[in-house]
């Protein structure tokens, strides 16, 4: 699987000055678009689209300063329509506009091109069991939130605080399968999976049955589910799981992720500081 990753990354570098269609990359890895985006965002660090426009004002920055082309041949040469987007874009990853940094000689950042390589940490293994689901609903109560990836994400913490005891116990009641209890549940993420972007987060159960009137639901068709366990400091452990999930199962098991919905199960420690987590990944074979 990395080996074909870093065949797709070979294909980027290559493609810099023309388009790079991402159903291609996804092909060169043999994966989906969709696992493709997620699984370069876990590895890396910053999504796709984030590291392809990096890459293209580094190599364009090499070349604004070697003064053969013009800035506007640059500009189109790299994708952009006008010399004005050319600079601004420049402009926010150097810190220096094009035609300043080629008068002055200016120093410019630099995105390093990137490959991936699988290393081993530890000696423990993760455990993990492969599911499959019927249609199922997530019945609870729903909010729009950013996306946080290191500690705990405020707006999901005030959104619980902000949950009465009686709808709490309610939408547990409803609990009639599992994973069992109520769930942290997130869905509609953006592709990317960068910092501060937005998505469903509901406080709910899996159920069966349909959600009272005053209460949010989501339908979820029947598939396959990759469960992942894991115990430890809270909420860093939970956060690290995500990570291990995409950055060294996936890679190494011939499975991948597929659009639907996460489910977190947790259960705290007295005190809050640790936690038990269940961690439910829609996923589907692919390809031998």
């Amino acid at each position: 699987m990395l080996e074909r990753l870093n065949e797709a990354l070979e294909h980027i570098e290559s493609h810099l000055d023309q388009r790079i269609e991402v159903t291609e990359l996804a092909r060169i890895a043999v994966t989906s678009e969709y696992h493709f985006r997620r699984l370069f965002s876990a590895l890396a660090g910053i999504s796709l689209s984030e590291y392809v426009r990096r890459r293209r004002l580094t190599v364009a920055g090499a070349e604004v300063l070697a003064g053969e082309r013009t800035l506007l041949e640059i500009a189109v040469r790299y994708g952009y329509g006008s010399g004005e987007a050319f600079a601004r874009a420049f402009r926010t990853m150097h810190g220096v506009g094009p035609g300043e940094a080629r008068r002055n000689g200016a120093t410019l950042c630099s995105q390093p091109r990137m490959s991936f390589r699988l290393v081993i940490e530890g000696s423990s293994s993760m455990r993990y069991r492969i599911v499959e689901k019927k249609q199922f609903r997530v019945v609870g109560k729903k909010v729009r939130v950013p996306l946080v990836h290191e500690g705990l994400n405020p707006q999901i913490a005030e959104f619980i605080r902000g949950l009465d005891k009686e709808t709490i116990r309610r939408v547990g009641e409803l609990s009639d399968q599992e994973p069992e209890g109520i769930l942290g549940v997130s869905d509609n993420l953006d592709p990317s999976r960068a910092e501060g972007t937005e998505l469903d987060y509901y406080h709910a159960v899996v159920t069966a049955g349909p959600a009272p009137k005053d209460l949010d639901e989501l339908v979820v068709p029947a598939g396959t589910w990759a469960v992942f366990e894991n115990s430890g400091p809270f909420p860093q452990a939970l956060q690290y799981l995500w990570r291990d999930v995409f950055t060294q199962w996936f890679p190494s098991n011939p499975f991948q992720s597929r659009p639907g919905p996460e489910l977190l199960r947790t259960r705290l420690s007295q005190d809050a500081a640790q936690a038990d987590a269940e961690l439910w990944i829609p996923v589907e074979r692919t390809a031998v």
